[in-house]
């Protein structure tokens, strides 16, 4: 048994992070899982969630349901639909936690402004949010403000703040982060 296999079995894991607009589309997604191996299954489970969940009133708190055999927690804010999915073993407040987290921090790193268009100028704080929440499927850190601290102290090149980045840098930083997330 190698070490990763040990430690997906000892630490709760996630299989995606789902971040999705009010038509379904993408916004922002990373997979931890080979359950769905192709483009066209993620696209499919993306759209086959969307449709399940899409007429429930997930706007106040989280929401929790099972498909798939995966157990899916998810909130609607704006226009933007967040997702977390874990296995059926997994715990289903662990999975609240982390979509909690996700939500906390995108909401300080974008001063609350939490609607797609703000999301897309800002998708490489999108992007650093999930990469610090979670790392190959397991959870790593659940505080949002923990989370936003650590993507704004990483600062995007080489250290500048959030305030500092200009519209152009920005841009360009999250077509690298995009560029890399796809090769993946």
């Amino acid at each position: 048994m190698n070490l990763h296999v040990i430690i997906q079995e000892s630490f709760p894991t996630i299989k995606n992070i789902l971040l999705l607009d009010s038509e379904g589309k993408r916004v922002a997604v990373k997979y931890y899982s080979d359950d769905w191996p192709t483009l066209d299954a993620k696209l499919s489970f993306e759209k086959s969630i969307f449709a399940k969940t899409m007429k429930t009133n997930a706007r106040t708190e989280a929401e929790i349901t099972m498909f798939d055999d995966y157990i899916v927690v998810y909130k609607f804010v704006q226009d933007l639909h967040f997702f977390v999915t874990g296995g059926s073993e997994e715990n289903e407040l662990i999975l609240a936690s982390v979509l909690q987290g996700f939500y906390d921090a995108i909401g300080l790193l974008l001063r609350n402004s939490v609607d797609k268009r703000t999301a897309l100028e800002n998708l490489d704080l999108i992007l650093l949010c999930i990469d610090e929440i979670v790392d190959g499927g397991i959870i790593l850190e659940t505080d949002g403000s923990a989370i936003a601290g650590k993507v704004a102290s990483n600062g995007i090149d080489g250290g500048a703040s959030l305030s500092e980045q200009t519209i152009s840098q920005a841009l360009a930083t999250a077509r690298e982060h995009l560029a890399r997330s796809l090769l993946k």
